[in-house]
């Protein structure tokens, strides 16, 4: 049963990781005006982990309703004691997100929903729990200034698959979810769908 998979994303990270599943995904940016979401979500104190799903809800159904196929919509929140990261505009704002970090334990709140004209018709919410052990200031500094740029795409100013893992102590979850992507309940729903061979 061939059926058509949109990945509603510009992230090249989630692409790569469903190529190299197998599974082939068109991806649409859906445009959404993410920061104007994040303000009113946090004016009504919604839960880090709720705001995660509204937004990969919003992603996909937006895109769904204009689309034919399965829309996959993905969002990412790093929550430290209740309160919510985003993507670093800047290094300086890297290098501060590293110092609150820390000798501390956070959550990566990865939310993903499937949406299907116009209607949500699966969600999944992965919670890996990542401790950073106690950073030095010239740490730091020669980390951000080693990695650079990059470090601007993602939500904890770490990449895991690089110089990042020599951030952590401890890694309560699954590879890909840290990585933005709850693969393995994802394949399973499409294995459901008969997307995937069973």
């Amino acid at each position: 049963m061939s059926q058509r998979i949109i990945l509603a994303s510009g992230s090249q990270s989630r692409r790569a990781v469903l190529a190299a599943a197998g599974v082939e995904a068109e991806t649409i940016k859906p445009h959404v005006d993410e920061d104007a979401a994040k303000a009113s979500f946090r004016a009504s104190d919604m839960k880090v982990r709720d705001q995660a799903m509204q937004l990969a809800e919003l992603k996909s159904v937006k895109i769904s309703m204009r689309e034919r196929g399965l829309v996959i919509g993905c969002d990412q929140m790093l929550s430290l004691d209740g309160e919510a990261f985003d993507k670093p505009v800047d290094l300086a704002e890297a290098r501060n997100h590293l110092v609150k970090l820390s000798g501390k334990a956070h959550t990566l709140e990865t939310a993903i929903v499937i949406s299907e004209e116009g209607k949500p018709v699966w969600r999944h919410l992965a919670r890996p729990k990542l401790t950073v052990r106690k950073l030095s200031d010239r740490f730091i500094d020669t980390y951000v200034d080693t990695v650079g740029e990059p470090l601007l795409s993602t939500v904890g100013a770490y990449q895991l698959e690089g110089l990042g893992a020599q951030l952590f102590t401890r890694i309560e979850g699954d590879y890909f979810s840290i990585l933005g992507l709850p693969l393995l309940p994802l394949l399973d729903y499409l294995r459901t769908r008969g997307v995937l061979l069973s």
